[in-house]
């Protein structure tokens, strides 16, 4: 279930995520949920889509939960390795869906100014996913992502980049990620009690 006293800030990849897109539909459903906007979707800057995340954590005093989508994923590690101790301890924890690898070889040139990825382990819980067969990164790389990061991680099998084109409109199984992602939060909160 999803908990209504909890920010949901949604962080989508290159292009943005269109109206069908399981971010947006997730955006609909879930209460207290906003979006990331960058300045631009097509040409994008590490320097200003990091600016535009810290914006969006910083603009609410309530604590947020990250709900990442490709590019956005290798976005929140960049900002994680230089943000203020006062805007890091704001996030509870990170849904990191399909990270795009901007290392491989056939990485769109636009992208390669997001390497390298930081490889520095999140100072919050999170949870990675990604695909058996996602063009934009291979399982073996999604797990030595979730590894740096420090992620729990689930590969699942042949659903693509996870997104429109690969049949991920409402994505409702992906919910169960987040609400896996919310009892880890749950239980480290009674630990810390």
């Amino acid at each position: 279930m999803p908990d209504p006293t909890i920010r949901y800030l949604i962080i989508p990849g290159w292009h943005g995520s269109a109206p069908e897109h399981w971010q947006s539909h997730w955006q609909r459903v879930l209460p207290n949920s906003s979006r990331v906007e960058q300045v631009d979707w097509q040409y994008p800057q590490q320097a200003s889509w990091v600016e535009q995340l810290q914006r969006g954590i910083a603009e609410d005093s309530r604590p947020v939960v990250l709900i990442t989508h490709s590019l956005g994923c290798v976005t929140v590690a960049h900002w994680a390795a230089q943000a203020p101790k006062q805007l890091l301890s704001k996030v509870l924890g990170a849904l990191l869906v399909a990270p795009a690898d901007v290392e491989r070889t056939n990485c769109p040139e636009l992208l390669r100014n997001f390497a390298p990825i930081p490889t520095a382990k999140l100072p919050f819980p999170s949870q990675l996913i990604g695909s058996d067969n996602d063009s934009a990164a291979t399982p073996e790389r999604a797990l030595q992502l979730a590894h740096d990061w420090g992620s729990e991680v689930s590969i699942l099998r042949g659903v693509g980049h996870i997104n429109v084109s690969s049949g991920h409109n409402r994505w409702e199984q992906g919910f169960g990620h987040l609400y896996r992602l919310q009892h880890q939060l749950e239980q480290n909160s009674q630990q810390r009690a």
